[in-house]
């Protein structure tokens, strides 16, 4: 697949080493061979992009831009060598240099461009837009410091800044000449233009300045290459001198330092108002640079705006981007002339939304006035949109009453104003889609019914998936190998053919090295978790993980309960496991999450005390992966026997954590939730493991629900809450985990724990009974890998392009 000469490779390195580093070769670093390297390959994918760039000029194609607030996007050296398919001859001509390839691979920072699935999916879809040749874009910020890096000290999560090399990166490529300034604050004064017709100036805004950079994203086949544009914030030159000369030196460092703070770190703590204008200011930089900068390309080949939304599609990834309804309509207003009702056509027609989330809290609000303070213009706008809305709704449907009005106003109203982000999105966008078949129904019979009934043409479903590059042929290779042996390599780039491995399902050899590659994976991560959590593993043990954020709603106290309960059968029993396991964790909790960072305690804590029991310890195993990200993701997964997908029936809108140890052989173990719906259907439900109530369970349930009344039917859940309240694993601290049996027993129990636990306990004992049976195990697991191609964000790319985007295929 290979169409690059590699002739020149060793020179581009020498010259990097000569005359970016100044040193030798003999000279150089483990980091100093990684820089050169990457900046070896680099030529080769900006050689594709540039060749993609005019591909895309000369035939005026319509483009796709993805605006998100993250980009999750991995290690892109490994990357990008197995999509150009030059893996394997740049590693030998590394080592002929002398050179040790996989630590050089190891030298790589994740790019902290984000936090968790939503980053991570948009990763896949630019993956699978290059992959499969279509023209499509991200946008985002270019961050210095992602979420945070997670330490743990005495079981506590700790968080530290998460640094990465952005301004010494090789794959970043500044394109400081194409920066963009970004009026903000200031005021609105009230005027008349010379037609007597009302126009608002704002005034005294200040000035931000985005300098973007361009990441190439590599498609598999090394035909295209897609750009991801991220923008640094920095303060206008211009502002800043002045204030300088005034004599004002303090107040100009400090206004810098201000400005520059936006690209700072991702998603700064809302938790004081400060933090929510900045966490505010943040979105509307991101939205106002990736307008402008979209509407400058239009019109490099387009003199008129009549054919823009013929020639742009605009994807909101979640609520984060949903200014984009009132920036373009701004800019199209206010900068370009367009007559209000075109403008808003365009808009529509140009603009999708995505919802991530069935969480109402998670559905974003920003109190009026901070809006009015950082974007009084926008505010205006969004006004106006908002009373042309409802002026339509009193007209179309005159018998509304004014609780459904008020429910779909894009303010609202009361002693607090807010602005509804996700009724802007909505009303300004031509599609709205959910992210699997059960999380789209609820969006439009839970979430936003009203905005259903009144636009159902609009809703639409699109189940994520993820890409087999990096989350089979990159992560685990042997895996991928094997397949290839099988049935050739096509399945990489039509993930579909997968299948084809299925006819192998009854062969005891080939079942037999399916499973000798999961042993060997497990091997490998059983050092890691020897080197990162200090647990001794036994890779012949099931290995039970549960790798996600940590969130009540995820369930990872549910895990933790039943870890309980099995450690005080067979310590207080004498009962013994059908199959030994060890218990993997990993997940960060966000830093003002007090329950879910006391989950992380309680899971050190329950840890310590059964890895240091002797009677157990040969049984259960538990450990902690801290700072989890794309690498360590792509070490666990592929070792995972189980996959632990046990969020509460409703509250999970995807998932695609389930897709890859899907596909990488783990049998799941979840509720009917998110895509664990669909994959039920797609791998069977003799391979996969299902257990709780479901989505109309959780509603009827929670009409009358009363925890206690459990506790008093199940004495198994009763000594697991008792050992909660008693201290047993943390007599250090008496009563530090009381929030967490206030919360189950007390409170409600809204994630309904309790109502699962039985179900959940019973469901894995079945589990440990079923592993005895290796072969029948290992048939399940290939089942699993063979049965989910349909999970290819390749198959979901190609639906929002011909569903949504209008777009195709250029090649």
């Amino acid at each position: 697949m290979s169409y690059f000469d590699f002739t020149g490779f060793e020179h581009a390195v020498r010259q990097y080493v000569n005359y970016e580093l100044g040193k030798d070769m003999a000279q150089t670093s483990r980091i100093d061979q990684f820089f050169a390297v990457s900046s070896a390959v680099n030529r080769f994918v900006m050689d594709v992009g540039m060749q993609t760039r005019r591909r895309y000029l000369e035939n005026d194609v319509k483009r796709m831009y993805y605006v998100s607030m993250e980009f999750l996007i991995g290690r892109l050296l490994s990357n990008n060598l197995l999509n150009l398919g030059i893996l394997s001859k740049c590693r030998d001509h590394v080592g002929q240099m002398g050179w040790d390839f996989d630590a050089i691979i190891e030298e790589e920072h994740d790019p902290a461009l984000g936090n968790g699935g939503l980053g991570r999916l948009a990763a896949c879809f630019l993956d699978s837009l290059a992959s499969l040749d279509m023209p499509g874009f991200g946008y985002g910020i270019n961050y210095d410091y992602g979420l945070f890096k997670q330490r743990i000290v005495n079981g506590y999560q700790r968080e530290k800044p998460d640094y990465w090399p952005n301004r010494s990166s090789n794959w970043l490529i500044r394109r400081y000449g194409n920066r963009i300034l970004i009026p903000i604050y200031g005021r609105i004064e009230d005027t008349r233009d010379t037609d007597g017709e009302y126009n608002p100036m704002w005034v005294d805004w200040s000035l931000l300045v985005g300098r973007p950079h361009d990441i190439f994203i590599a498609g598999y086949g090394g035909r295209t290459a897609n750009r991801l544009r991220l923008f640094s914030a920095w303060a206008s030159e211009e502002f800043d001198m002045q204030i300088f000369n005034e004599g004002d030196y303090f107040k100009a460092v400090e206004d810098k330092i201000k400005s520059e703070s936006i690209s700072k770190i991702l998603y700064p703590s809302d938790s004081q108002e400060s933090g929510q204008e900045l966490r505010l200011v943040q979105e509307y930089f991101l939205v106002a640079c990736s307008v402008h900068d979209i509407i400058r390309i239009f019109q490099l080949s387009h003199d008129a705006f009549d054919r823009f939304h013929e020639k742009v599609a605009i994807q909101m990834n979640d609520t984060h981007p949903a200014l984009t309804v009132a920036e373009l309509m701004r800019t199209l207003v206010d900068e370009h002339a367009l007559p209000w009702e075109q403008a808003w056509k365009i808009t529509t027609l140009t603009l999708g939304y995505t919802n991530h989330t069935l969480l109402p809290e998670a559905l974003e609000t920003w109190p009026l006035h901070i809006v009015e303070k950082v974007i009084p213009r926008h505010l205006q706008i969004i006004y106006e949109i908002n009373s042309r809305f409802i002026k339509e709704l009193r007209q179309s449907f005159p018998d509304m009453g004014e609780d459904t009005i008020s429910r779909l106003s894009i303010i609202q109203e009361g002693n607090f104003k807010q602005v509804r982000m996700a009724n802007l999105a909505i009303i300004g966008s031509h599609s709205v889609n959910g992210v699997a078949r059960i999380h789209s129904e609820l969006v439009k019979t839970q979430l936003v019914p009203d905005f259903y009934t009144l636009y159902p043409h609009k809703f639409n479903n699109k189940t994520n998936g993820v890409t087999p590059r990096r989350w089979i042929a990159l992560c685990n290779p042997d895996l991928a190998d094997l397949i290839s042996e099988a049935i050739g390599d096509r399945w990489i780039a039509d993930l579909e053919r997968i299948q084809e491995v299925e006819r192998y399902v009854d062969d005891r050899e080939f079942v037999a090295r399916f499973m000798a590659v999961k042993h060997k994976n497990k091997e490998k991560l059983g050092q890691v978790i020897k080197s990162k959590s200090f647990v001794r593993v036994n890779p012949e043990a099931i290995f039970d993980i549960h790798a996600k954020r940590i969130h009540e709603y995820k369930r990872q106290l549910l895990n933790v309960m039943n870890i309980i309960h099995m450690y005080l059968s067979l310590k207080d029993d004498g009962n013994h496991v059908a199959s030994p396991r060890v218990f993997v964790f990993a997940g960060k909790a966000a830093p003002g999450y007090k329950i879910a960072k006391l989950i992380i305690k309680l899971i050190h804590d329950v840890a310590r005390v059964i890895n240091n029991d002797p009677d157990i310890r040969e049984q259960i195993r538990v450990a902690f992966i801290p700072d989890y990200r794309v690498t360590h993701a792509e070490r666990i997964i592929p070792a995972a026997d189980v996959s632990e997908q046990i969020s509460t029936a409703g509250m999970e809108a995807s998932g695609t954590g389930n897709m890859k140890f899907a596909m990488n052989g783990a049998v799941t173990l979840g509720t009917m939730d998110g895509a664990n719906i669909e994959i039920s259907e797609r791998v069977g439900r003799d391979n996969i493991y299902i257990f709780g109530h479901t989505v109309e369970g959780i509603l009827k349930l929670r009409q009358n629900y009363s925890p206690r009344s459990y506790l008093e039917n199940d004495s198994g859940l009763k000594r697991v809450i008792e050992a909660l309240a008693s201290d047993l694993f943390n007599k250090k601290e008496p009563g530090l985990y009381t929030p967490l049996v206030d919360t189950l027993v007390n409170h409600g129990d809204f994630y309904c724990h309790i109502a699962d636990f039985s179900d959940y306990c019973n469901t894995q004992l079945k589990i440990g009974i079923d592993y005895q049976d290796a072969h029948a195990w290992g048939q399940k697991a290939l089942r699993n890998t063979a049965r989910t191609g349909w999970f290819s964000s390749d198959r979901t790319i190609n639906e929002y392009a011909a569903e949504i985007w209008g777009i195709q295929s250029q090649i």
